[in-house]
C-alpha cells in the first residue's frame, strides 16, 4: 500500500505564500507521477500540477507563474510552492500519486486565502 501525508496548509492573506509538502511511503514504484489537486467548496476536484519521476512538470494555466511543483526523489516528497495567493485559491489541496498499482490520495490540507 501507499500512504501520502500532506502538510503546510494554513491561512494567509492575499498576495502571500505557502509551501505544501507531501511525503509518500509504502510500495512506491520507480515510475510514477505525483501531483496536487484542489477542491473548493461546492466545486469539483481539479488538477493543479503534476511531476513525473523523470522531472517533467505540468502546471495548469490558472496558477502558472504563481505555483511551482517540485519533488525530492530520495525523500519521496513532492512540494507545491504557492506565491501571490488569491482568495480563489482557497480550497482543500490533495496530494496524488499514480503508478501501475493504482492511484492514491492524501487526506488533504486546507489552504485559505483572505482578501
Amino acid at each position: 500500500q501507499v500512504q501520502l501525508v500532506e502538510s503546510g496548509g494554513g491561512l494567509v492573506q492575499a498576495g502571500g505564500s505557502l509551501r505544501l509538502s507531501c511525503a509518500a511511503s509504502g510500495k512506491i514504484f520507480v515510475i510514477n507521477t505525483m501531483g496536487w489537486y484542489r477542491q473548493a467548496p461546492g466545486k469539483q476536484r481539479e488538477l493543479v500540477a503534476t511531476t513525473t519521476n523523470g522531472g517533467r512538470t505540468n502546471v495548469v494555466d490558472s496558477v502558472k507563474g504563481r505555483f511551482t511543483i517540485s519533488r525530492d526523489v530520495t525523500k519521496r516528497t513532492v512540494y507545491l510552492q504557492m506565491n501571490s495567493l488569491r482568495p480563489e485559491d482557497t480550497a482543500v489541496y490533495y496530494c496524488n500519486l499514480a503508478q501501475l498499482s493504482g492511484t492514491y490520495w492524501g487526506q488533504g490540507t486546507q489552504v485559505s486565502v483572505s482578501s
